[in-house]
């Protein structure tokens, strides 16, 4: 569950605009986005199905939104610890392929995400690319796994499916990363339908891979650095939008040193409450998944505030989160307060520590990231 979901217009936003950020004056809120999008004539994630794979690492063109997400920590040899995020969006334009023998003609569109967090330096560096899904400007395929806008991809490094190869760069900021499978993928919700709200269709499939072994190298300022850490990729394909009373979400991805990881997201109602539809789940070091359910088995507190220094706009920041039946009581802080994206649409995501005490009430340290949406951005009048 991401900003992810607000790909659709803002791709064809860009597209209208341009595809340099400076011609993106217009920015779109979650509730704006989502409230008004357009789902006739697009597959929708209405029941469980099965996962194959390879197959459902690529492309799902029939869904309106789909994308490949991948964050984590690193840390050099040196000792200096980084976040990094980089999304890739696909988002179709419409229903059924364009009547154009055209090779610039498609009904698809891609955006990308791209930050990376300096924590020693305290420095947050965030970038933004569009293009048409044609012409091989941007695309996905599944058989060798190649998810590509320009030169930013998520590929397989070898041919094969894992390991990933992660790749971006912008104004002196860069990955490169290879990342490992590491535990089996967790598929989210119910066997990988994620249910976001009581309409029918309105759900997700879902999947995760939430620990996943990386190494490669980070470029901060010039300077190109040897790291270490632990990845975490999300994948979810999707024609659904937020339920009335919906306007936003916080969302966690939390790895602990004591092998265990978790998933949690909470959809925001309009008066600040959970809805009933959030979602949390635990993996175990093995890999097996325990979901659980908002209010009865987990709980979810903000500690502290950051306000943006774009307009003032007040974002949670730092958390608790507690699971009383198996002794987990964790404390989230962000890594640097300042982590937002000010890009074609405002939100919060970036690196964090956990401390506290995890299962069996054991002290326990870890890792992981937060993304929040609905705070900020909201649409200016035209």
């Amino acid at each position: 569950m991401h900003a992810r979901t607000l790909a659709p217009a803002l791709v064809a936003l860009a597209l209208a605009c341009g595809s340099e950020r400076d011609t993106l004056e217009t920015r779109l809120s979650v509730l704006e986005t989502l409230a008004r999008a357009d789902t006739a004539g697009y597959a929708r994630a209405s029941e469980p199905r099965p996962f194959v794979f390879p197959a459902d690492h690529g492309s799902h063109p029939s869904f309106r939104t789909e994308w490949w997400y991948v964050t984590g920590n690193l840390t050099s040899d040196a000792g200096n610890d980084f976040g990094f995020q980089l999304t890739i969006f696909r988002s179709a334009l419409a229903p059924e392929m364009p009547d154009s023998p055209s090779d610039w003609s498609t009904r698809q569109a891609y955006m990308a995400h791209f930050t990376v967090t300096d924590v020693e330096a305290g420095d947050f560096y965030a970038h933004e690319r569009f293009a048409r899904g044609a012409a091989g400007l941007a695309g996905a395929t599944a058989e060798p796994l190649n998810v590509w806008l320009g030169d930013w991809s998520i590929a397989g490094a070898t041919g094969a499916t894992f390991p990933l190869r992660s790749r971006a760069a912008a104004d002196g900021t860069a990955i490169d990363l290879v990342l490992e499978a590491g535990k089996p993928p967790v598929l989210q919700g119910e066997l990988g339908l994620s249910q976001k709200g009581p309409e029918p269709g309105n759900a997700s499939y879902y999947y995760s891979f939430t620990r996943m072994p990386a190494r490669g190298t980070v470029v901060v300022a010039g300077d190109t650095i040897a790291v270490t850490g632990l990845a975490w990729l999300d994948r979810e394909w999707s024609t659904s939008a937020l339920s009335a009373d919906q306007v936003g979400w916080d969302w966690f991805a939390l790895q602990l040193e004591d092998g265990w990881d978790m998933m949690a997201y909470r959809l925001r109602r309009a008066d600040g409450t959970a809805d009933e539809w959030s979602e949390a789940v635990i993996v175990d070091p093995e890999g097996t998944p325990t979901r659980l359910a908002f209010g009865d088995d987990i709980s979810l507190e903000s500690t502290g505030t950051w306000s943006s220094p774009v307009d003032g706009a007040v974002y949670p920041s730092g958390w608790r989160i507690a699971i009383p039946a198996r002794g987990w009581d964790l404390a989230i802080e962000p890594r640097i307060p300042d982590q937002e994206l000010d890009l074609s649409f405002r939100y919060w995501e970036g690196a964090v520590s956990v401390g506290g005490r995890g299962e069996g009430g054991s002290p326990v340290s870890g890792r992981g990231y937060v993304e929040l949406t609905g705070y900020a951005g909201e649409a200016p009048e035209r």
